[in-house]
């Protein structure tokens, strides 16, 4: 056992530590790590190559979420828009409230800067990755619709290259598959230990008593055959209109303090002024880390969902999951940082992770505040929970083949590991979810990126269809 973690340690610290340190002027400096290094690069080549996709073609992103699926005689399929919410569900989740805070907490106000930059260039990985997706989706013939994902197009891809000596399945695909499932596994103990935690500090509820309504509830859902984007359709819309309003309220409740909110974070952003926790190399990485991570970008787990929609052509579902991360990123996000930059300091002061966030919210809005972040935290993992569960569907499949045994005793895996998180203050499988998500991203970026063209063939012939009207 004790090698198994030392193993995973090491490859953990391979992926997410510092795979090398740049020195910086004024004596700072900034430690890189592997995916940083790959999604940052892929990010702006994919940005130059759409032509800055993100901003110019915004409006058709809101155009095309009015887009109602085409196939209403083909039974189980779900919509481009149906799909984004089912993406959305796991991309915001508790990184978007303890994620940003560590990350501002580590590189100071200027983190939120970069962390708005990489959501410009993470969407447009995204909208290849998702419009690749949907050009490789299959019939799903357990589920009814459509599934798809990394594995299907690395499968694709290799095909493409090794022609008939290409095997019932790729290597590559496997071990992306495989990747996701572990990571999937590894995020439903940290869901439960992060909301069994809040309940305990918000109503001193026992985390054994959180933990077995959350297993419970959530059985009621993943159990059932098509029960996943009906519940995903209420709750998603719901939790982040609840989390926005709420931010809106304080940010007007604040507002006399807004304008020196704006000028500490694109101060601290270029290191005019240092971050008390570091110079600008913290700020710019803590920024960056935590924008890629939370809208997850490149790592492949979105492309799952975004295969299932039914849209009348590749591209709109690329645009909608490029939507997708602006919402996490410039919308979630940005929510949990203005709670907490527009708190005095002396407030929070030495507080970390949760207990700071409900400390900011106790200061606007007393035990309330302390009680609505612990719903909301609620509800954002509860639906991270459901929507992984639909991600690994076509994992599954890939590697199972379609009967319902696999997919049966995959959710019920996931279950037992919801309900050992909500009970454990830790164990190594948490360090192997960002080791499988890690893998996840490596093996996805080296195939997008040789097969990008292939999206922007799907994107010229888009605009070009659009041109004629």
């Amino acid at each position: 056992m004790n090698t198994i973690v030392t193993v995973i340690s090491t490859i953990y610290s391979l992926l997410w530590g510092d795979l090398f340190t740049l020195s910086l002027p004024g004596g700072n400096s900034m430690g890189v790590s592997l995916l940083v290094l790959l999604l940052i690069p892929t990010g702006i080549y994919f940005t130059v190559r759409t032509r800055f996709l993100p901003i110019r073609l915004f409006p058709d992103m809101l155009r095309v979420t009015k887009e109602k699926r085409i196939s209403s005689s083909h039974k189980g399929a779900i919509s481009g828009l149906q799909a984004l919410v089912v993406s959305t569900a796991t991309r915001v989740g508790m990184g978007n409230m303890i994620g940003v805070v560590a990350a501002i907490s580590a590189g100071g106000a200027g983190a939120v800067f970069w962390m708005w930059l990489s959501a410009l260039i993470g969407s447009s990985t995204a909208f290849i990755e998702a419009t690749l997706a949907q050009l490789y989706k299959e019939k799903d013939p357990l589920y009814g619709g459509y599934r798809g994902g990394p594995a299907y197009y690395i499968h694709g891809f290799v095909k493409q290259k090794r022609g008939k000596k290409m095997g019932k399945r790729s290597i590559t695909a496997i071990l992306f598959a495989i990747s996701g499932l572990i990571c999937w596994c590894g995020i439903s103990q940290v869901i439960s230990n992060s909301v069994s935690a809040a309940f305990q500090n918000a109503f001193h509820i026992p985390p054994i008593y959180t933990t077995i309504v959350l297993v419970a509830l959530s059985a009621v859902i993943v159990l059932r055959k098509n029960a996943t984007v009906k519940v995903l359709d209420i709750l998603v819309p719901i939790m982040a209109a609840c989390y926005f309003v709420m931010t809106i309220f304080l940010i007007l409740k604040n507002i006399t303090v807004m304008p020196s909110v704006f000028k500490q974070i694109f101060e601290e952003a270029f290191g005019l002024r240092q971050a008390v926790a570091g110079g600008f190399g913290a700020i710019l990485m803590n920024g960056v880390k935590r924008g890629l991570f939370s809208n997850e970008a490149g790592s492949g787990s979105a492309p799952c969902a975004a295969a299932a929609g039914d849209t009348s052509h590749p591209v709109k579902t690329g645009l909608l999951q490029a939507l997708g991360v602006f919402i996490d990123t410039i919308v979630i996000c940005s929510c949990t940082a203005f709670i907490m930059l527009v708190t005095p300091a002396q407030h929070i002061v030495g507080l970390n992770g949760m207990d700071l966030l409900q400390a900011s919210m106790d200061y606007h809005l007393g035990r309330f505040g302390v009680i609505f972040i612990a719903l909301i935290l609620w509800l954002f993992s509860f639906s991270t929970f459901i929507g992984i569960l639909f991600y690994a569907r076509s994992n599954v499949a890939y590697l199972f083949g379609d009967n319902w045994i696999s997919q049966t005793l995959y959710k019920v895996l996931a279950l037992i590991m919801l309900f050992i998180g909500g009970l454990a203050a830790y164990t190594f499988v948490w360090d192997l979810g960002d080791v499988g998500i890690g893998l996840m991203t490596i093996f996805n970026i080296i195939v997008i990126l040789p097969m990008s063209k292939e999206a922007l063939e799907a994107l010229k012939e888009y605009e070009k269809q659009k041109g004629n009207g």
